[in-house]
């Protein structure tokens, strides 16, 4: 990865390593909520909370990724959630230590949970909902795919996850077509075909647009209420 300033090539140092999460990592949970919860707030979107005791399940069900510097310090984490009895799989909770960012980590992370969802789940779809372009471009790069809402899970237990975000009455207005989230999606069961090679500026100015006419359109009917 290169750093954004000087063009110099950055490495992940070598004491931190990414590994999956397990029993012995459960007194890193609530580091782990409070980065979430953080990183949501510095944001300024919706990212539901979540609590220790869920981070632990996940841990304990071999569903998890850590990564830790010197074996002690927590400095990312993701974890897999399935629906609709395991046919499909998405990456939640995603988060990079805010003093460890622009090392590359959350690409890494990522490919290591992916790298467990496969084994743990070859069969099921995976996928992602998010408004970030570095992730959009991460996923891009593991064979994801830019999606409509309806290729994915349709449990409703999975979109009340969404009930916290800020932007979840478009969500609700739209219904559930489409939000300011993007929607990608891994399909294992077809042919792998190497990733196409995207404009990201120009993708960036797209979803931009997309989300001020969504955002155009709820005020409109706040407006009209």
């Amino acid at each position: 990865m290169k750093d954004s300033e000087n063009g110099k090539k950055i490495k992940i140092p070598s004491n931190i390593k990414i590994v999956d999460a397990t029993e012995k990592h459960f007194k890193y949970a609530e580091e782990v909520c409070r980065m979430i919860e953080e990183s949501a707030n510095i944001r300024g979107t919706g990212i539901a909370k979540r609590k220790p005791e869920y981070i632990r399940m996940k841990m304990e069900e071999n569903k998890a990724v850590i990564a830790l510097e010197n074996d002690s310090k927590v400095v990312g984490f993701c974890y897999i959630e399935t629906w609709e009895h395991q046919k499909f799989v998405v990456h939640s909770g995603l988060i990079v230590h805010l003093d460890y960012r622009q090392l590359g980590l959350a690409k890494e992370i990522k490919k290591k949970v992916f790298e467990l969802s496969r084994r743990r789940f070859p069969d099921a779809k995976i996928f992602g909902l998010t408004t970030s372009l570095a992730v959009m471009k991460i996923n891009s790069d593991l064979g994801y795919k830019p999606v409509t809402f309806q290729l994915l899970t349709q449990d409703d237990d999975f979109w009340k996850g969404c009930e916290s975000c800020i932007n979840y009455e478009i969500l609700q207005g739209k219904e559930r077509k489409m939000c300011l989230c993007t929607g990608m999606l891994y399909e294992p069961e077809k042919k792998e075909e190497p990733p196409l090679k995207h404009s990201w500026k120009a993708y960036d100015r797209w979803l931009r647009l997309r989300n001020n006419f969504l955002l155009r359109s709820v005020i409109k009917k706040g407006n009209n209420k």
